[in-house]
């Protein structure tokens, strides 16, 4: 029997964290898991009881990130493995179009979120000297398309931040950047239409992620993956 596992996944409400979500627990794995929507995050509670743990925690917001992972640290003990998932896509626009307003609070979340995420939990997680960080990136992490600028932009963000975090860790820990593929999501809906459907949904792809994400160790350290 597998060894169960404390999963620290962000963006659990919807999509592929909450596909993620499903599949971490049917394998017996414990997850503290987060998201915007305090509705979403009640109905968490109740169909996924303790020792599993959910919090309405914007992850833009440091204090907010802060007072969750003291709570998570508190009742679990550091993760042996953090998902960063959450993120936004701006609405698809020539980047001259796209508000100041619009393209800040994407980079508020899907840069700078990460970021309060790591600050606050890998410090237990090297403390303890193991665990693996994987920070969701994105085709157009390492690729570009039209009217998605912002996006592409965060995504880019995350592979160099992973990497340098790679750089930094103690030996028998691992950060890797990982390029999820296409998945049929709300997100993906929001660039693509209706054709975003030719693609697989979560839920299929979530049944391949989890077992390849389970299996990430100290060896794939800095290097770029892709879930095929």
């Amino acid at each position: 029997m597998t060894q169960s596992k404390h999963i620290v996944l962000t963006g659990v409400t919807r999509g592929l964290g909450r596909a993620m979500l499903d599949e971490f627990v049917a394998g017996g794995h414990v997850v503290a898991g987060c998201g915007r929507s305090a509705a979403a995050i009640e109905t968490l509670r109740a169909q996924f009881p303790a020792p599993h743990h959910f919090a309405t925690v914007d992850v833009a917001n440091d204090k907010q990130v802060g007072r969750w992972a003291r709570q998570v640290l508190k009742a679990m003990g550091p993760p042996s493995l953090l998902i960063n998932n959450a993120a936004v896509m701006n609405s698809p626009a020539p980047l001259w179009e796209v508000p100041a307003a619009e393209f800040g609070a994407l980079i508020d979340v899907n840069i700078k979120g990460t970021a309060h995420v790591l600050r606050h939990f890998v410090p237990a997680m090297i403390a303890q000297g193991r665990g693996v960080i994987v920070n969701f990136s994105s085709g157009w992490g390492r690729g570009t398309a039209p009217n998605v600028a912002p996006y592409c932009a965060s995504k880019w963000a995350i592979e160099g931040l992973t990497r340098a975090l790679a750089e930094e860790l103690p030996k028998g820990m691992a950060a890797i950047p990982l390029n999820p593929g296409i998945i049929d999501t709300e997100m993906l809906r929001a660039a693509f239409g209706a054709s975003a459907g030719n693609y697989e949904s979560a839920a299929q792809w979530a049944q391949r992620a989890v077992p390849f994400l389970l299996k990430l160790g100290p060896r794939h350290n800095g290097k770029a993956l892709t879930i095929d």
